[in-house]
């Protein structure tokens, strides 16, 4: 007997978790007879009562079938549903991110060896050492 008991609360316990879930999702337009805060109090304070209140004069019948105009999906099938390409998947944007990753790759090694170069010389003037054969260097004759 104690069993049933502890299943009937249990039962009483989940309806009124619904109904206070049902009732705190539900747009203003679809509460019937009390506002929400009273249907909430009604619910908090009689569990099984209340639930079963709320469930057949509280809330329109239909409402939860009633949620969006759309249909689901957009009105596409599955398989002919046009999909956003991603970037990774574009042919097009691919080649355009290899071009201009190698010319800037490029520009960006030709500017790294102008510095090396300059930093050599600068190296080499404060050392009084002349520059190596065959870089620009005055020709003293």
């Amino acid at each position: 007997m104690a069993r049933l008991y502890v299943l009937l609360f249990l039962a009483q316990i989940v309806l009124a978790v619904c109904a206070l879930i049902s009732c705190l999702s539900a747009e203003e337009g679809a509460i019937r007879a009390l506002p929400r805060i009273a249907w909430v109090l009604i619910i908090l304070f009689f569990p099984l009562l209340g639930s079963i209140a709320w469930f057949f004069a509280g809330r329109e019948p239909g409402a939860a079938r009633q949620r969006s105009a759309w249909r689901v999906g957009g009105g596409f099938p599955e398989r002919t549903r046009p999909r956003p390409v991603a970037p990774d998947d574009d042919p097009e944007f691919l080649k355009s991110v290899a071009e201009r990753s190698g010319r800037d790759d490029e520009e960006l090694f030709r500017r790294w060896e102008d510095d090396l170069r300059r930093r050599e010389d600068d190296l080499r003037s404060k050392e009084g050492d002349p520059p190596p054969h065959g870089e620009d260097q005055p020709e003293s004759r």
